[in-house]
């Protein structure tokens, strides 16, 4: 006689022991790290010394009568917009183009993802070596004189070839956001809309994109976010160069942390950037929150 084995189900205890080491990693790596950060903002900490003094709102007072700071942010917003518009426009309709694939779907989707898959830096020396060595060819054989140097040397043209290739590795995500939002619209209503003589303009307007809302803010917000927090790509390509054309606000942090070994104005730079960052955030989640399909 065969015993049957009976299954207890877990108590809260042991799920909450599951979280226990998560909790503890982010409130150490991250609460602790922001809330230090804060501190120090308000201090004249160098970052090596051991004493250092309340200062209160001098760093932050200081900052913006900085023209370098005022100037990075500057330059990080027009950065992001312009990353917003290139990522958003490129990802929705490689979407809905994908989407459309009846034929090797699976394959041509997994090219496109490549690039998420590649690390920042090394994506930004393979363009670096484009710039300066296949770029000039192509502009001098086409005869184009802006085109037959590299984009990174005047201040005009860095800017958007350095949004160019921090977009070309980000598209790959929204993308795959973006194809999953699609699949999920019946096909119901699009056969209904031919039937009734919509036009594919109309179709997309009235059934598409209400149903994509919610993953257009979810880009939206995923895509500001790296916008705003560039680093890697700018400070690989250009250092913030030429004369601080592109000198996002990342560069800017991180030379004053660990080249001017000011720590303390770093600290107020990253926190005015994360004030920057969720105002924007917020402020796209308010005017995209209604006009989906369920509102």
């Amino acid at each position: 006689m065969s015993k049957t084995t009976k299954w207890r189900v877990p108590g809260k205890a042991v799920y909450f022991a599951f979280t226990v080491i998560p909790v503890a990693l982010y409130t150490f790596f991250y609460v602790v790290s922001v809330v230090n950060g804060v501190k120090y903002s308000f201090t004249d900490w160098d970052g090596m010394s051991v004493d250092y003094d309340y200062v209160g709102f001098k760093n932050y007072m200081l900052l913006f009568k900085n023209p370098n700071f005022l100037g990075s942010l500057k330059t990080t917003l027009f950065y992001s917009c312009m990353l917003v518009v290139v990522v958003i426009l490129a990802s929705l309709l490689l979407s809905i183009s994908l989407n459309s694939l009846r034929w090797f779907k699976t394959f041509v989707k997994s090219i496109f993802f490549v690039p998420a898959m590649i690390g920042g830096v090394t994506i930004a020396l393979i363009w670096d070596q484009l710039f300066y060595r296949v770029v000039p060819l192509i502009g001098q054989l086409l005869g184009i004189g802006w085109l037959s140097q590299s984009l990174l040397m005047t201040g005009k043209t860095a800017l958007p070839a350095v949004v160019f290739v921090q977009a070309w590795q980000a598209v790959a995500m929204p993308t795959v956001i973006f194809i999953a939002g699609l699949q999920q619209i019946p096909e119901e209503q699009y056969e209904s809309a031919k039937i009734d003589g919509a036009t594919a303009f109309e179709r997309f307007r009235y059934i598409t994109m209400p149903y994509l809302l919610p993953t257009v803010t979810v880009n939206l917000v995923l895509t500001i976010k790296q916008g705003f927090t560039s680093f890697d790509f700018p400070y690989a390509l250009t250092g913030g160069g030429p004369v601080r054309a592109t000198e996002v606000i990342g560069i800017l942090i991180y030379n004053d942390a660990f080249k001017n070994m000011r720590f303390s104005v770093a600290n107020a730079e990253a926190c005015i950037l994360f004030v920057v960052v969720a105002a924007f955030s917020l402020t796209q989640l308010k005017l995209t929150s209604k006009g989906g399909v369920n509102e």
